[in-house]
């Protein structure tokens, strides 16, 4: 399988592409709001893109799904509760990308429509689970609801690598293992309080531990 993170822009943006080499079927994965690099790299390889998968709607990952459509054949990927998308996933679907197989997993707490993509050992997170940190929520049945999301995706293997939406943490990349033993969200999903108060007094937080 080849599998690239690529900087797309915005808010410190990462998109990805899979692709099957055989087949040359690849996705590119939330290629906004600069789709041109995952666009280049899928050209320059030779691939063929037959999907774009959309963690969720904010336009920071979609705005570049027009310009995508333009230049290929690809198919939306989107969760149920997403406002778009053609080939709609629910938890636990898959889809074929040439010989591989892509998996959803559905982790609403920061949008209803949530859903991280797994494909050979790489978990794709979007906006749900940063290296070190979590996404935003804005009510307490947000915050309750990404708990339990985040408690579903530290059950997966250990091994598993994490690759997130935004370089917001202290790396570009992390492990399953990694953010359940470090991440201090994850390591405060046996207490919803807990979990609570970190995320009230997250700058707090930053400061004491000297973090950026």
């Amino acid at each position: 399988m080849y599998f690239k993170q690529l900087k797309c822009g915005g808010g410190k943006n990462f998109g990805y592409i899979a692709a099957d080499d055989e087949t040359k079927e690849c996705a590119l994965f939330d290629p906004s709001p600069d789709p041109a690099p995952a666009i280049d790299d899928a050209k320059a390889n030779g691939f063929n893109i037959v999907y774009v998968v959309n963690t969720h709607d904010h336009y920071d990952h979609t705005g570049g799904n027009t310009r995508v459509k333009q230049v290929s054949n690809a198919k939306l990927v989107s969760h149920a509760n997403s406002y778009s998308g053609e080939i709609i996933v629910n938890d636990g679907d898959t889809l074929p990308l040439g010989k591989l197989t892509m998996q959803f997993i559905h982790t609403p707490g920061h949008t209803e429509d949530s859903m991280c993509a797994l494909i050979q050992g790489h978990l794709i997170t979007g906006d749900t689970l940063f290296v070190g940190r979590i996404g935003g929520t804005y009510t307490n049945a947000d915050a309750k609801t990404e708990f339990e999301s985040l408690k579903k995706l530290m059950k997966l293997d250990g091994d598993i690598s994490v690759w997130p939406g935004h370089n917001y943490g202290l790396k570009e990349t992390s492990t399953i293992k990694n953010e359940r033993e470090t991440n201090p969200f994850c390591v405060r999903l046996n207490d919803f309080a807990r979990f609570c108060n970190l995320k009230s007094n997250w700058l707090e937080y930053k400061r004491k531990h000297n973090l950026p």
